[in-house]
């Protein structure tokens, strides 16, 4: 009898060892499938709801590329040249608008730019 409980219990235990998955491994698997069936049908629905608009304005980019396309052409060697002269635009205050309709971009003094502390990012 001794000799035989070694073998129940070996047979036992590799037996539950085998076991491809554990209840709980087989509850994340559904639950990740389940998340992914929520996200695919999720993105699908936003795809069938957006999908007339997106067609829209892909049909109003094709009408407008060519005069697009003209402007680059002509306003494009002047729009370099006016930002070769303003340089850094965070230099200027915001435009203003004058009650006589002028419009006025006022450069900021030196203590009023903030220089960007090393190591940050300004977003």
């Amino acid at each position: 009898m001794k000799q035989i409980r070694p073998l129940v219990t070996a047979l036992f235990v590799t037996s539950f060892g085998a076991l491809p998955l554990s209840a709980q491994e087989v509850e994340e698997e559904q639950g990740r499938s389940l998340m992914e069936e929520g996200a695919r049908l999720f993105l699908e629905g936003i795809q069938r709801e957006m999908g007339p608009a997106l067609e829209d304005l892909r049909g109003m980019t094709e009408e407008m590329e060519p005069a697009l396309r003209q402007f680059v052409e002509e306003m494009g060697p002047a729009l370099s040249e006016l930002m070769g002269k303003v340089g850094d635009l965070s230099a200027y205050h915001a435009p203003e608008v004058l009650p006589n309709g002028d419009i006025i971009i006022r450069r900021k003094t030196p203590q009023e730019i903030d220089p960007v502390p090393e190591g940050e990012i300004e977003l």
